[in-house]
């Protein structure tokens, strides 16, 4: 069974978001597919296992929390 699931993450403006998407891809090579639409930050994942599924969404919300962290202290 193919398991997808999309996280989606808003910023302020559209170059915060592809500061985010620069940030995450090296940690997400081969695991996420990420885009950018405007102000959004479009993560696409996909496994044969929920326990991939949620390992990967865990990591990937963990990171990007620092991410915010990083933008507020450059605002």
């Amino acid at each position: 069974m193919q398991i997808k699931a999309s996280i989606n993450f808003e910023y302020e403006n559209a170059k915060q978001a592809k500061i985010a998407l620069k940030a995450l891809q090296p940690d997400n090579k081969g695991f996420i597919d990420s885009y950018n639409l405007d102000n959004k930050l479009i993560c696409k994942l996909n496994s044969d296992s929920l326990k991939t599924i949620l390992a990967t969404a865990d990591d990937l919300i963990f990171c990007e929390m620092m991410v915010e962290k990083l933008l507020e202290l450059v605002k």
